[in-house]
């Protein structure tokens, strides 16, 4: 077999179990890579990661080399010569050892009738490349390597900044880490970081933030398995500084899995009352390892946000934190599956959802209470206009004024970061507050 076969055809699984029944990469990439070398399974991840961040751009490449577009049930055809055009246009990894690896791993994959198709188009686009790119070399989806109606919704919604945020999705995320403020100040932990080679920038919107300047296995990171420091993107962890509860008080997060937000606020407010909902009960498993690694105590609870009476025990809460399903789309470059997975119709029916959940939650909320609500998205209807048709339907609640904190933008009652702004992910906040 030749070198570097193994590590195509576990990247291929994956991006075909993407392509074909629509799985989300975090789902498939581990099982794939399962039983690979350590290089093999870094090179594996890294080429499942750069295929699907291009595959737009791919997909059209791929067109113009086959004489007819291949059947749904060859997903892992269709992922292996995406994969090998990244190679070839994307990645370090020398001509004739992409396409030879490439084709291998089609035969490794059951897949030997398709080898001769690869070499041909493989070798073709070598031959071919500029004429072949020049004919859709307008074509959006090859300039930007985003699906058009995201395109479309992006430019909608931030024409001054759509081009922005595209190029932000198409590179790789930083690494965000969260010192635990419970055990050390972030410039302690800092120190330690720096004292065994590492380095990393704070990020003075987020108290507890760093940026690595390099990624780095969380096993290296000192005190990571004793609970010192945990991985979160800087944006996220603005959450506790905005639903800012006290010591004593009684908070709910309404959609807590994997609890990076969660642990966050126990870190900050030991004293903190917390119960951790999700409707998954197989995601709050992460939830409870996570509170487990950190030595952090909430209430665990099973249950749908939009079905209180399943759940909730009659007790109001004094702060709510509602981090909201949502299309995702300021994670793009974290997941860039993403641009796969999401469809043009998903964005109002995750809308409705978003709703839904305001509704049930407000009533839950005591007098004088605070509702953090909050997406990883950029577009507006799951954002502005979501918290502003909330705040029209009940002219009880009240937006608190966020001011000019150094972060993001105003948009509608609260502010919106964008993919890579800050070098953070893109997250939009609201605070709506239940008068006293």
């Amino acid at each position: 077999m030749s070198a570097g076969a193994p590590a195509r055809a576990a990247a291929a699984r994956a991006v075909a179990a993407v392509l074909g029944p629509g799985h989300s990469l975090d789902e498939h990439l581990g099982a794939a890579v399962a039983g690979l070398s350590g290089p093999d399974r870094a090179l594996a991840t890294q080429l499942a990661y750069g295929t699907l961040r291009l595959y737009p751009r791919l997909e059209r490449w791929s067109g113009l080399l086959l004489a007819r577009p291949l059947p749904a049930r060859e997903a892992e055809v269709r992922a292996l010569l995406a994969l090998g055009l990244y190679q070839l246009e994307a990645s370090r990894v020398p001509d004739h050892a992409a396409v030879a690896a490439t084709v291998e791993a089609a035969r490794s994959l059951g897949r030997a009738r398709h080898a001769g198709l690869l070499n041909a188009c493989l070798r073709r686009w070598l031959r071919e490349r500029d004429t072949l790119k020049a004919r859709v070399a307008r074509d959006p989806e090859v300039i930007h390597a985003h699906p058009r109606w995201l395109l479309d919704a992006l430019a909608r919604d931030w024409p001054r900044d759509w081009e922005a945020v595209v190029a932000a999705n198409n590179q790789q995320a930083p690494m965000w880490l969260r010192v635990n403020a419970a055990r050390s100040s972030r410039a302690d932990w800092l120190a330690r970081l720096q004292a065994e080679g590492g380095a990393a920038e704070p990020w003075d919107p987020a108290p507890e933030a760093l940026r690595l300047a390099a990624p780095l296995p969380v096993e290296s990171l000192p005190g990571f398995a004793a609970g010192d420091v945990s991985v979160q993107d800087g944006a996220a962890q603005l959450a506790a500084g905005l639903l800012a509860p006290a010591a004593g008080m009684r908070a709910l997060d309404a959609c807590a899995a994997p609890g990076g937000k969660a642990c966050h606020l126990l870190e900050r407010h030991p004293g903190l009352d917390l119960t951790a909902l999700d409707v998954a009960p197989d995601r709050l498993e992460r939830v409870r390892e996570n509170l487990a690694r950190l030595g952090l105590a909430a209430r665990v609870v099973a249950g749908d946000a939009t079905d209180p009476a399943g759940w909730w025990d009659g007790r109001p809460f004094d702060r709510i934190l509602l981090d909201a399903p949502c299309s995702g789309t300021g994670v793009i470059r974290r997941h860039p599956d993403i641009k796969l997975l999401r469809r043009p119709g998903d964005v109002a029916q995750l809308a409705a959802r978003q709703a839904a959940m305001l509704e049930a939650l407000w009533p839950l909320l005591a007098p004088g209470g605070r509702l953090l609500y909050a997406t990883c998205a950029v577009l507006k209807p799951e954002n502005s206009a979501q918290a502003a048709a909330f705040l029209a339907r009940h002219p009880e609640a009240r937006a608190l004024d966020l001011g000019e904190p150094g972060w993001g933008r105003r948009s509608g009652p609260g502010r919106q970061l964008l993919s890579g702004e800050a070098g953070v992910d893109g997250f939009y906040y609201a605070c709506l507050l239940r008068p006293a």
